[in-house]
């Protein structure tokens, strides 16, 4: 399915205070030049934030971590998790169409939905409340036909529940989550058969009983959460955060380091060259890890020959990281240094002999 981003898109974005402490703890679990893995969970926080994720929040993470744009854009448009346009402000309902909950009657449970939401999957109702689309393996096969509404599974449903659990969420009721026909769990539905000696069943779903006394089922994430840290990375009491910029891009990383308002890069430049020695520079992507456009960004630092890469020591390293645009942590990743030795010294490394052998272009 073709995934576009919403045509109509507010002017910016911004974290709550709140939501931004939680967002620069989730940064702390990784180490430094890897911050490009928490966008998932930003990501998720900013359409927490909004109900949507709009692309002012995707370009706003991506800044905070130090990706370019198209990276953050990648990852928002790849996971159908994240949606791409305005959502009910009350719920989001996402059937599941899957085989058994088709069998036992989702296409009920969507007439419902166009009945009484809009007609078509992602229009939001007349008042705004309420959308609706249809998902795949939601996982609650043996509770089928079945609906997620925000974090909560309401299963075992007809068309008749359905409803009235739409109508009483319309007139601010949140209706108890979980199996709608007297089930506690995915137990059969005449009752246990195994185990049942002195283990009565519980009236009680204990994961709903928890969801409603917190009033966490529908309701959004709006970061009142204790923030997580990762106390096993110690980076002098603060994460290791780029703060979202509104700025223009600069064109380069040289250009980028050299703005007076950019944050200070970690570790110290390796020596570079203006040009390649003798006109020729080495074919760096004999190194593993360098592509066309990795090369294109070395020869732009003026990095051309593999004894130049060879020759970095670590604290160098920390430097052309963080000033790979876009390629953030690939020389550490990928051992540059390590590999530049070996050919710089005239040996071959696996990868090596697959480019020359033409497997690799």
């Amino acid at each position: 399915m073709l995934r576009r981003l919403y045509p109509d898109q507010p002017d910016s974005f911004a974290f709550t205070p709140a939501n931004l402490a939680w967002a620069t703890a989730q940064i702390t679990k990784f180490p430094q030049g890897r911050e490009a893995s928490a966008v998932i969970p930003l990501l998720w926080r900013a359409q927490e934030q909004e109900g949507w994720l709009t692309r002012p929040a995707i370009e706003y993470v991506a800044d905070m971590l130090g990706m370019a744009h198209i990276r953050a854009l990648e990852v928002a448009t790849f996971y159908f998790m994240f949606q791409l346009q305005p959502v009910g402000s009350v719920a989001h309902i996402q059937v599941c169409g899957t085989t058994t909950c088709m069998i036992c009657g989702a296409e009920d449970l969507i007439s419902v939905c166009r009945d009484k939401i809009a007609d078509k999957a992602h229009q939001l109702s007349p008042d705004g409340k309420f959308s609706w689309e249809e998902v795949e393996g939601l996982g609650a096969c043996s509770n089928a036909p079945m609906v997620q509404i925000g974090k909560d599974f309401y299963e075992d449903l007809t068309a008749e529940k359905f409803a009235w659990i739409l109508d009483e969420l319309a007139a601010g009721r949140v209706p108890a989550p979980g199996p709608q026909n007297g089930r506690v769990g995915c137990e059969p539905l005449g009752g246990p058969k195994v185990l049942t000696e002195g283990n009565e069943t519980d009236p009680t779903n204990a994961s709903v009983a928890i969801a409603e006394a917190r009033g966490d089922t529908i309701r959004r994430i709006d970061g009142s959460e204790v923030p997580i840290l990762a106390p096993w990375k110690d980076r002098g009491g603060r994460p290791h955060v780029t703060e979202p910029v509104t700025r223009e891009r600069p064109a380069s990383p040289a250009a980028a380091s050299a703005k007076t308002d950019e944050p200070a890069r970690p570790g110290s430049r390796p020596a570079s060259l203006d040009a390649p020695r003798d006109g020729t520079a080495d074919d760096l992507k004999r190194i593993k890890g360098i592509g066309p456009k990795l090369e294109e960004l070395c020869h732009k630092l003026g990095y051309y020959h593999l004894d130049q890469i060879a020759a970095w020591t670590p604290d160098e390293v920390s430097w052309v990281d963080e000033n790979l645009e876009g390629f953030r942590g690939r020389v550490t990743r990928d051992d540059w240094v390590g590999q530049a030795k070996i050919l710089a010294g005239g040996g071959e490394t696996e990868f090596s002999e697959r480019v020359e052998d033409g497997d690799v272009y």
